[in-house]
C-alpha cells in the first residue's frame, strides 16, 4: 500500500504542476484578450479530480483491496501512457492549454501533435478518462474507478459542449502551424 500511496501522491504532484502551467497560460491568454467560459462546472471538475486522488488510497485501505499483478501492471502502463498523452497535448497547445475553458479570439485551431488527425477532437480528455480508470485499478480500487468514470462522463458531456461552443465562436480557420510558444 505504501508504494501505491506514493504513486497517487506522484499523480497529485503532477496535477499541481499542471495548475502552475495553467495559471501561467491564463496570464498569457488574458494579455491577448482571452474569453473565459464554463466557470460553473469548473469547481465540480476540481472536486471530482480531488475525489479521485483521495478515493484511490482510501478504498484500498478501507476495503483491503488486494494487489493483483495481472491487473496492476497493465493499468500502470495505461496510466503512464495517459500521462504521456496529456503532456503531449500540453506541449502542443503551448500557452493555449488550460484547465479552464479559455480561448483567445482570432487564433486558429491547433492541428499539430495529437490534434493533427482530428479523429479525436479532445485528446486531453481521453488521457483523463484513461487515468480515471487506470489509477484506481492499479490496486483494484474498482468502486473509485467506476464512480469516477460515471461522474466524469457526465462532467465531460458539459465540458466538451462548453469548449466546442467557445472554440467555434472565437477561432479562426484551422492552421497547420503549431501553437505559439
Amino acid at each position: 500500500m505504501n508504494w501505491y500511496g506514493s504513486l497517487v501522491a506522484a499523480v497529485a504532484v503532477e496535477r499541481a504542476v499542471e495548475l502552475v502551467v495553467a495559471r501561467r497560460n491564463e496570464r498569457w491568454s488574458a494579455a491577448r484578450g482571452a474569453l473565459v467560459t464554463g466557470q460553473g462546472h469548473y469547481p465540480v471538475m476540481v472536486a471530482l479530480h480531488t475525489g479521485l486522488l483521495a478515493g484511490c488510497p482510501t478504498e484500498v485501505w478501507l476495503a483491503a483491496r488486494p494487489f493483483v499483478p495481472a491487473l496492476a501492471w497493465p493499468m500502470l502502463a495505461v496510466l503512464v501512457a495517459a500521462q504521456g498523452l496529456r503532456w503531449w497535448c500540453i506541449k502542443t497547445l503551448g500557452p493555449r492549454w488550460n484547465t479552464r475553458v479559455i480561448v483567445v479570439p482570432g487564433l486558429p485551431l491547433v492541428t499539430g501533435g495529437p490534434y493533427r488527425r482530428r479523429w479525436l477532437r479532445h485528446p486531453n480528455y481521453a488521457a483523463v478518462v484513461a487515468e480515471g480508470v487506470a489509477l484506481p485499478l492499479v490496486h483494484t480500487a474498482w468502486i473509485t474507478a467506476a464512480a469516477f468514470t460515471v461522474l466524469n462522463a457526465v462532467l465531460l458531456t458539459v465540458r466538451v459542449r462548453c469548449e466546442n461552443r467557445a472554440l467555434a465562436t472565437v477561432t479562426a480557420p484551422p492552421s497547420t502551424t503549431p501553437a505559439p510558444s
